[in-house]
């Protein structure tokens, strides 16, 4: 058979500004999950062709037109693209599948638009998918998670496809994924993985790839997936040390500060370790995660500051990530302690999230149980700027001016100055400079929204949850995004369908008919 797989990383450039950063940046958020998939169908025999799609381009171009099978992957933001595409391999008879975070999320609506919507994916039930053994409209998944993550040698072809320049030479900041681990611990309510198992990877797999990497691929970056890297972290530094010195490629992971307890950020380092971006949610709630038991407010501040320190003195660059606008955030107090943060720990680049309802997890299911999801907004705007629920303790208004208030501390000059006196590596400057312009641009999207919020009461009362009719400003913003594509999906076909799997005649099914 004729098999494409393709990987949605962004949606279509809009802006010359933005072209840098999706060749750049955005080019290198290929997932392992559809590099698999072309991995498996090869071993099976079947043609395959493989492309990501970083928002650049065509994206129906990207694979020939004449497919038996087509699996599309996506997160939310971009789904509207993939339903469109959808759309015009379905009218030129293609099977079409879509799986990855967004229809793990809202599988529901995506059999508006699919064949088939694949919860978990492992190679027997791709075999299945191939030949045909389910109905048009049905929710299909394996038992668990894969195991199977094919080797980086197998998956060559896909890296060179999707990092390479032009599939030849790897460009400055190629990264190869890589997994480690499946499944996180910990029960986050607002994270996918929340109920996923934690299961360590053979370590024989991940030596074997370090090797390869080191013969093949010296000093290219990779990039772990895990949910919550070396969980188990004797196991898998034994592993990473067991590599010479000198031959050890940089890596990136995001993990917990539990685990990076002790002596383990100078292993960091000694592995050559590039970038930390532990989460530390929230100054009253996740305490866990950050490993300073009840403590909260100030001294929870200045435990997780001290932290960041001391991994700041083994790894060149850090990110801290924050939620703002949980039920638990009120009043000034998470502004003021997350600037103290930024004070102490000014070499930490904070990113500050805006709580998204994905489906299938605890924050989704209480939201909509309270009817506090904009069940209007398109899944495009399910990413900062935009808000998609009502904020239990801030009305509109004053969370915009409070969101104003932390990115103006964190893109300040004063803060800018600070952060590139913390670091003698030019590149971790470049990477402050460029995530700082960043920030300023986001405020002037804040400031745009909050200026509506107090100037239009239509659009006041949308995200006050008063009136169910999407303003004009994101259905303009909505066929922005899709471009050419936009002319394929109405207004009802943008209008999310958030029903539960569980609550549909179609469940995840993990059987053959």
């Amino acid at each position: 058979m004729r098999v494409g797989i393709l990987d949605l990383l962004g949606p279509p450039v809009r802006r010359p500004v933005d072209l840098g950063y999706q060749l750049l940046i955005t080019k290198q958020y290929a997932s392992i999950t559809p590099q698999a998939i072309s991995v498996w169908c090869r071993r099976m025999g079947h043609e395959t062709f493989y492309a990501t799609y970083y928002g650049v381009g065509k994206p129906h171009r990207l694979l020939p037109a004449d497919l038996d099978v087509v699996f599309i992957s996506c997160y939310t933001q971009v789904s509207h693209l993939a339903y469109a595409l959808a759309k015009l391999y379905r009218g030129a008879g293609v099977r079409t599948v879509i799986g990855g975070p967004h229809a793990k999320a809202f599988p529901v609506d995506c059999l508006r638009f699919f064949d088939l919507v694949v919860g978990e994916c492992d190679p027997p039930l791709v075999a299945d998918i191939l030949a045909g053994d389910f109905d048009p409209g049905t929710l299909v998944s394996a038992r668990q998670p894969f195991d199977d993550v094919p080797a980086v040698e197998e998956r060559m072809p896909e890296i060179r496809s999707s990092a390479f320049f032009w599939g030849r030479k790897p460009l400055l900041l190629s990264a190869v994924p890589m997994l480690a681990s499946m499944g996180c611990p910990y029960r986050c309510d607002f994270c996918i993985d929340w109920n996923s198992t934690y299961r360590a990877l053979p370590a024989e797999r991940l030596s074997a790839d370090l090797r390869y990497l080191s013969r093949h691929l010296p000093g290219t970056l990779t990039v772990f997936h895990d949910p919550n890297f070396a969980v188990k972290f004797d196991e898998v530094f034994e592993t990473l040390e067991a590599q010479p010195p000198g031959q050890r490629p940089p890596y990136i992971i995001e993990s917990s500060l539990t685990v990076l307890r002790g002596d383990r950020p100078r292993r960091l380092k000694e592995t050559n370790c590039a970038m930390v971006a532990p989460g530390v949610e929230s100054w009253t709630d996740y305490s866990n995660k950050a490993g300073v038991g009840r403590t909260g407010g100030v001294a929870k501040v200045d435990r997780v500051a001290a932290h960041f320190a001391q991994l700041a003195e083994n790894v060149p660059y850090l990110q801290a990530n924050f939620m703002f606008g949980l039920d638990t955030d009120q009043g000034d107090e998470p502004v003021e302690l997350t600037k103290r943060f930024m004070d102490l720990a000014p070499f930490a680049f904070p990113t500050i999230n805006i709580p998204v309802p994905f489906g299938g997890t605890p924050l989704h299911d209480e939201l909509a149980a309270n009817g506090r999801i904009l069940s209007a907004m398109p899944f495009s705007f399910y990413y900062a700027p935009y808000l998609v629920t009502t904020i239990k303790n801030y009305d509109p208004i004053t969370y915009y001016e409070k969101l104003i208030e932390l990115y103006s501390h964190a893109a300040s000059p004063t803060m800018l100055r600070r952060r590139l006196r913390t670091t003698s590596n030019r590149a971790v400057g470049y990477v402050h400079r460029a995530r700082t312009a960043g920030f300023r641009s986001d405020i002037m999207s804040f400031r745009r929204i909050l200026g509506m919020l107090r100037s239009d009461p239509a659009f006041l009362a949308f995200h006050e949850g008063r009136t169910a009719t999407l303003p004009g400003f994101y259905r303009h913003i909505s066929e922005r995004m899709l471009g050419r594509y936009g002319e394929l999906l109405s207004p009802a076909d943008r209008t999310p369908d958030l029903s539960p799997a569980d609550h549909q005649p179609h469940h995840f099914t993990t059987k053959k008919r």
